[in-house]
């Protein structure tokens, strides 16, 4: 006996988010990319894979800080936690985040459902990447600086909007969206 697993597009962007310039954790999906699971849609071996991708802008000196946090509801199911930023200026260079998150447990009414992520997050905007001149880009394992660990619980037996917020802490960068795909990947008892 083995599991099989096959993907499912539950979204996929066609259009820009919004370009975000405030220092504050905002949508950065297009309106119709926010959708919203049935009740009860999670089960154990159920996970997702989020992909995106956009440019991003950041100061010399105070870049501040990026940050991805994806929400179930208005509890956030997952959070990159604060990924420091250049302290080059860059100017609308591209970024790549790749996220895996897994039911790690399901439970009935109130908050006993959870979720564990990691990811990275890739884009010159980073600190520590080289010079364009020289090649690359830096590369943040996510979450940043601790453990993987479930995120907060959220109740299941809710029909729970999903979405995906980007901080950045300095209102003078910006961030724009690109590209998003939600795949759900779930397995069958072979």
């Amino acid at each position: 006996m083995g599991l099989a697993a096959y993907p499912v597009c539950l979204t996929q962007s066609q259009i820009d988010g919004a370009t975000i310039t405030a220092a504050a954790a905002t949508s950065m999906l297009p309106p119709r990319n926010v959708i919203t699971l049935p009740n009860n849609y999670w089960r154990e071996g159920r996970y997702w894979k989020i992909t995106a991708s956009g440019r991003i802008s950041c100061v010399v000196t105070t870049p501040g800080t990026a940050r991805f946090d994806v929400r179930i509801g208005a509890v956030t199911a997952f959070d990159t936690l604060a990924m420091n930023l250049n302290i080059v200026a860059k100017t609308t260079v591209p970024w790549w985040l790749e996220l895996i998150i897994s039911c790690r447990a399901v439970g009935g009414a109130g908050a006993t459902t959870n979720l564990m992520g990691q990811g990275k997050f890739i884009s010159e905007a980073v600190i520590g990447s080289p010079l364009p001149t020289v090649g690359g880009n830096g590369l943040i394992m996510v979450p940043v600086g601790v453990a993987p660990a479930v995120g907060t619980s959220f109740d299941n037996t809710l029909a729970n909007a999903v979405d995906v917020r980007f901080t950045q802490t300095v209102a003078t960068g910006s961030f724009t969206c690109h590209q998003y795909q939600l795949e759900e990947w779930d397995r069958i008892d072979a």
